[in-house]
């Protein structure tokens, strides 16, 4: 990632001029989300601040899941199938099922969850020119969206969550609020 470029939208060397646009918010996104959680230890990573919150741990890997989900249905153009709700499930649904089973993970799994996704996601748009950006798709029962949104909502998802992560990490029992 490149930090000495972190506050400008604009090309990004590897990409076209509007991947590379894409790619420089991504990294952005990306470089404050790694700041909010530098330094927890996995007990931090798996507070919960009551019986219905998400953990911030679950809150990282829901982050490299939604990505993953979006690589599948934009970049390999098919549904997800069973065998990727089996890896990335949990974290996926959030709730209950990301209580019970996204725990016990230092940092570093979760950063090289984010790191291994995102690598995937950056080598792919790589070998894609801007009009693949303007390809529209079924969107649920959103109704169609272009592929430069649904890319937008994988950042703009993982800067809400953020938020959340921040939120809790202050709130986390021994922990200075920031």
């Amino acid at each position: 990632m490149e930090t000495d470029r972190l506050f400008f939208v604009g090309e990004v060397d590897g990409f076209t001029p509007q991947f590379g646009r894409l790619v420089s918010m991504m990294n952005y996104a990306r470089h404050t989300t790694l700041e909010s959680v530098d330094g927890l230890s996995t007990e931090d990573l798996d507070y919960l601040q009551d019986k219905n919150s998400n953990s911030i741990g679950a809150l990282l890997l829901h982050m490299a899941a939604i990505e993953r989900i979006y690589q599948v249905y934009t970049l390999e153009e098919r549904e997800p199938e069973r065998d990727l709700f089996d890896r990335w499930g949990h974290a996926l649904s959030l709730g209950d099922q990301a209580r019970s089973h996204v725990q016990g993970h230092p940092l570093e799994y979760y950063v090289n969850s984010l790191a291994s996704v995102r690598q995937t996601t950056l080598e792919e748009f790589g070998k894609r020119g801007d009009d693949w950006l303007a390809v529209g798709r079924p969107w649920g029962d959103n109704g169609p969206a272009n592929n430069y949104f649904l890319w937008f909502h994988v950042i703009e998802d993982e800067i809400n969550h953020r938020g959340q992560i921040r939120w809790l990490s202050s709130r986390v029992p021994g922990r200075n609020a920031n």
